[in-house]
């Protein structure tokens, strides 16, 4: 749904039956009072927090990296899916008959439905806020009545705005003392944001806060003016800690005349007023203007050492991060807390449960050797989120983030040498298009219906010294690339010198990619399978027993070949995308040629409906229900690889599928994730797991949109596999060698006459715009 959609005027929605849904929800799938009273995990005996203990989780207008902020969904989930002690955030503004409301902007217009739905058109103003003009409606305008018909929407764009037809109202601080007890009562974080702008228009905020302590349990209350934390210094009560909000350095708190910079080198008179400091999280780790981390600021020491709490903010899953943490949200709070060498006192943060989950269960963790227990991390094309493609250094940072099995997708270059690159087209993962290789662009229809230069058509020669290797960006649709600064770091390696290497380092096997068997036999004149074969051989893999080999191909006649041969090596065979069942007969025939399968975790596993899961298929338990090890991929860190159902966090999801499947190995972009995950000291804990580290109801998403006038779409149940789709005729006859350098049979490439085999479907000058266009792309 677009946010233009129209919102619902009456009391058919809001708060009672968005509370009803949702704990109806949690009830089901994640019994809740069970999860609630779990003791939880066993933190750290000491963190470098002021006080030595874990830091505090606060939840920014509850998970509102899911649902509206401050919306009383957001404020529950966040207490269903975080650490026991989180606290609940809430931006106060005021309305004009005094009552403090929880809103992220003082400006209604793009954090409510005010604006959407022309429900209040005459209250349009503008107003000078911190020396800026803005233009909305605001909360000082309205009684606390008048804002009963306004909801609140998903104020940031780039998520998804289906809750905003949820009709969430908007809460008064008192009612946060209202919300159902799954904790007895939660711990509050009141932000005063503007006390000066609300004094000028005759709205008293010392006064509210003052008068609501009495109502609501409030631990934290925080300002960025650091004159209205001294007006209420001394008068609020004693347990309330007092944090002083920092702003960009150069800006001036208006209550004290003085710029933030020279505040923050004045903490011994902050510590004067408050108990605490939050800043924003580049104080403490600054970013260079290329998204990379600088050196780290001595302003934790420098908090701690005046006796200061320091909190830090602006943490959400869903944002670009800096590239040293390859995508990885929960290694970007580790660095905050444990692994920087120092520890914030707490973390500001939309998206609670991961914050949790590092805190809690992946803090300080050990560095013991790498145990190749299954389920096995296996590499796909290196630490490819990191480097290019299937390059030394991919391989390397793989072996080196705790991957047990390395991944080499063979192809073969027209001199014979075999080599390890992820496409045949070198177009997708090199820099050949901008060589004079690039005029050797042809359309081979076997492979592809597009043009492309392939590894067939240069010698080893040719790519090791004249083309680089080029990052891949399979999200780039969504302006994600991968760390630029490797964008074309590293070297090819062949067939051979991965081999090599697979012996000589600590891992539990390699795995060899085998495609295109049957062209490269009809047209190039290659036996891959025995080519294959005769280089395992070579390296020394069939005279010892310490390395496994997995041989996958997505084609069966490979692997019947195979199995025909008698091999040692483990046979896995990819199972089509986009299936959601497997019938007996295609059980039967997987089951003569292949010990393992291979799954499309983006499209096979689920169900699911514009990224939300609707249903689990039951493609996984009738897998491993017929004896077939089941091996699940492709996972990457990247928040827009996950189903809103993750939370935009790539732990979630593996969380949830080594807990829910047997699985045999997960093939990973980022093994680092994926190893880090296998060393967590919560899910051995039994009763005692905490609920963010249980796994997530998938689905529960949808069913909370059911009463919307959002929901996702219903979808039908997706194709079921059967023994036609597997079955395959053998392999061709391996025809005679094409001299090296030569033009495989079949292909159209420019200024060539087409062969009596293939037709050209094209003109040269249609080619040769059909090439461009490709190099453009």
């Amino acid at each position: 749904m677009g946010r233009g959609g129209g919102y619902g005027g009456g009391g058919g929605g809001g708060v009672a039956a968005s509370l009803a849904a949702l704990l109806c929800c949690g009830c089901v799938t994640l019994a809740l009072a069970g999860a609630a009273a779990a003791q939880g995990p066993r933190l750290p005996s000491a963190y470098k927090t002021l006080s030595g203990d874990a830091p505090r989780v606060v939840a920014k207008g509850g998970f509102s990296g899911v649902f509206p902020d401050s919306s009383s969904a957001a404020y529950l989930f966040a207490l269903m899916e975080s650490a026991p002690d989180t606290t609940l955030w809430c931006d106060v503004q005021l309305t004009k008959d005094g009552v403090g409301v929880c809103l992220r902007d003082i400006n209604m217009q793009n954090c409510t439905s005010v604006a959407l739905a022309q429900q209040y058109p005459a209250r349009k103003r503008t107003y000078v806020i911190d020396g800026v003009r803005k233009t909305g409606w605001f909360a000082l305008d309205f009684t606390m009545a008048e804002l009963q018909p306004v909801f609140l929407t998903q104020a940031i764009y780039s998520r998804p705005d289906y809750f905003d037809f949820a009709e969430y109202r908007i809460l008064s601080v008192a009612d946060l003392q209202s919300l159902p007890s799954i904790v007895k009562q939660p711990s509050v974080w009141l932000n005063v944001q503007h006390d000066i702008f609300y004094k000028e228009h005759g709205l008293n905020m010392r006064n509210y806060i003052l008068s609501i302590q009495k109502n609501v349990s409030v631990d934290y209350i925080s300002s960025p003016e650091l004159g209205f934390l001294q007006n209420i210094s001394g008068r609020v009560h004693r347990k309330i800690k007092l944090v002083f909000s920092f702003l960009d350095k150069a800006l001036l708190d208006n209550s004290i005349h003085q710029t933030y910079g020279s505040l923050l080198s004045n903490l011994t008179f902050v510590k004067s007023i408050a108990s605490g400091i939050m800043v924003p999280k580049s104080y403490i780790w600054p970013v260079t203007k290329d998204n990379y981390l600088e050196a780290p600021t001595s302003i934790v020491a420098e908090a701690h050492s005046a006796g200061l709490e320091i909190y830090a903010s602006d943490f959400a899953n869903d944002r670009i991060i800096p590239y040293n943490y390859s995508y990885d949200p929960l290694a970007e709070y580790l660095n905050f807390i444990s692994d920087g060498g120092f520890s914030v006192d707490g973390v500001l943060s939309e998206h609670p449960i991961t914050a949790s989950e590092a805190i809690g269960c992946f803090a300080n963790l050990n560095s013991s050797k790498t145990d190749h227990g299954e389920p096995l991390i296996i590499s796909h094309n290196g630490a490819s989120g990191d480097y290019p493609d299937c390059t030394d250094l991919a391989y390397h940072s793989a072996i080196n983030d705790g991957a047990d099995v390395i991944d080499c997708p063979v192809q073969v270059t027209s001199d014979g040498t075999l080599m390890c690159m992820s496409s045949i087209n070198l177009l997708d993962t090199t820099n050949v298009k901008r060589t004079p290789f690039s005029s050797r662009a042809s359309v081979i229809s076997e492979i592809q219906a597009t043009p492309g230069v392939f590894t067939f058509n240069l010698t080893w020669d040719d790519i090791n010294s004249s083309i680089q290797p080029k990052i891949s960006s399979p999200l780039s649709q969504y302006d994600i690339v991968r760390n630029p600064r490797n964008t074309n770091q590293g070297k090819f390696l062949k067939l051979s010198d991965f081999l090599a290497m697979g012996m000589d380092k600590d891992l539990s096997g390699v795995m060899i990619i085998i495609e295109n068997a049957a062209f490269l036999a009809k047209s190039l004149g290659i036996d891959i399978v025995d080519s294959v074969n005769a280089a395992l051989s070579a390296a020394g893999y069939d005279n010892q027993t310490a390395k496994g080999v997995l041989i996958q191909s997505k084609d069966s006649a490979v692997l019947v070949k195979l199995k025909q041969q008698k091999t040692k090596c483990k046979l896995v065979y990819t199972l089509p995308s986009g299936i959601g069942d497997v019938s007996t007969s295609s059980l039967e025939a997987v089951k003569k040629f292949a010990d393992a399968v291979v799954v499309d975790k983006n499209n096979s596993v689920f169900t699911s409906s514009l990224a939300f899961i609707i249903r689990q298929n039951n493609l996984m338990k009738d897998l491993q229900s017929a004896g077939l090890a089941v091996y699940a991929q492709v996972f990457r860190n990247e928040f827009v690889s996950h189903p809103f159902d993750f939370f935009s966090d790539a732990t979630v999801e593996i969380n949830y599928y080594f807990q829910s499947f047997n699985l045999s190995g997960i093939i990973t972009d980022f093994p680092k994730t994926v190893r880090r995950y296998k060393k967590n000291t919560c899910t051995g804990l039994g009763n005692d797991m905490p609920n963010y580290m249980q796994t997530v109801p998938v689905g529960s998403l949808d069913q909370l949109l059911q009463n919307s006038k959002a929901q996702p779409p219903s979808m039908p149940p997706m194709p079921t596999l059967n023994a036609s789709n597997v079955e395959e005729t053998p392999l061709p006859p391996v025809a005679p060698r094409n001299e090296p350098g030569g033009s495989p049979r079949g292909a159209e490439t420019p200024g060539a006459p087409p062969s009596d085999t293939h037709k050209a479907t094209a003109s040269t000058g249609i080619l040769f715009v059909m090439v461009f266009a490709a190099l453009l792309i």
